[in-house]
């Protein structure tokens, strides 16, 4: 199956530029990052996509056991790079997918030059020494209620994720994203993205990372961005004056200007 048609590639901005590789989170696809594409697309080539199961992506590709691990998104990823022929891009991820960015940059470091990592969580579930906002049995209700009513799951959960409550359509926005993706695929989606740990993995990081977390953030919370930066040699930790877990939405031209100044001080 041609790669572009399964996962709705699509490229924009200066053909010339540096590339950045846009990658959606759980419930989400491409149309998440519309309000930083205009000032990315200013200064580089900017490569969108959904992964399979989610937007507009060939639902007949799905396959149950690949993504059912982070590593078949990762080669997702490692897929439309290799069918647009890409090195060194900046792989900017939001949420789970900073992980599938940290596995895609191992198997493949020819590909990957750079990290971005929006609100990003290498595990949901607390453990000794470490905080990652839910214990195993509100992970647990979470899934359970989800698997069991997703649609419902999504109308209640949606404006948790995203905050920012007195921007109300902000959360009806991911509501609606949620309520488009295929129920079936969701829940596994759901079950890889948050029974996941990725915390060995990010030892194996040795590109230059930015790591983008936000004020306040009901996902991923502020103990997590440190724990990120501590593991990441060299990485750097920037605190967004932003609520919730989307900034690319509730707070664009800082996120924008987060990456664009990461970027110019990495070249």
């Amino acid at each position: 199956m041609d790669t572009r048609r399964r996962n709705n590639v699509v490229v924009t901005g200066r053909a010339d530029g540096p590339v950045l590789l846009l990658a959606h989170g759980f419930g989400c696809d491409q149309n998440m990052w519309r309000k930083v594409v205009p000032t990315l697309a200013e200064s580089y080539r900017v490569v969108l996509f959904d992964y399979v199961g989610s937007g507009r992506a060939d639902p007949s590709a799905w396959d149950e056991r690949r993504y059912s691990s982070l590593d078949g998104y990762a080669l997702d990823v490692l897929e439309i790079c290799a069918e647009l022929d890409l090195r060194a891009v900046t792989f900017v991820g939001h949420s789970v997918s900073a992980m599938v960015g940290v596995l895609a940059a191992a198997k493949a470091p020819q590909r990957i030059g750079r990290l971005v990592m929006v609100a990003p969580s290498p595990r949901y579930i607390d453990d000794d020494g470490y905080r990652g906002g839910f214990s195993a049995e509100d992970i647990d209700e979470l899934l359970e209620s989800l698997e069991s009513n997703y649609l419902g799951w999504s109308a209640a959960m949606a404006p948790v994720i995203m905050g920012n409550a007195d921007r109300p359509e902000l959360g009806e926005e991911l509501t609606a994203s949620f309520c488009a993706t295929d129920p079936d695929m969701a829940r596994v989606f759901a079950r890889t993205t948050f029974l996941s740990d990725s915390r060995k993995d990010l030892k194996t990081v040795a590109a230059p990372t930015l790591i983008l977390e936000c004020r306040q953030d009901a996902i991923a919370p502020r103990e997590v961005g440190a724990y990120i930066r501590d593991a990441i040699a060299g990485s750097r930790l920037v605190t967004l004056e932003a609520t919730g877990h989307c900034p690319q939405l509730s707070a664009p031209q800082a996120t924008a200007g987060a990456i664009t100044e990461f970027l110019g001080a990495s070249r």
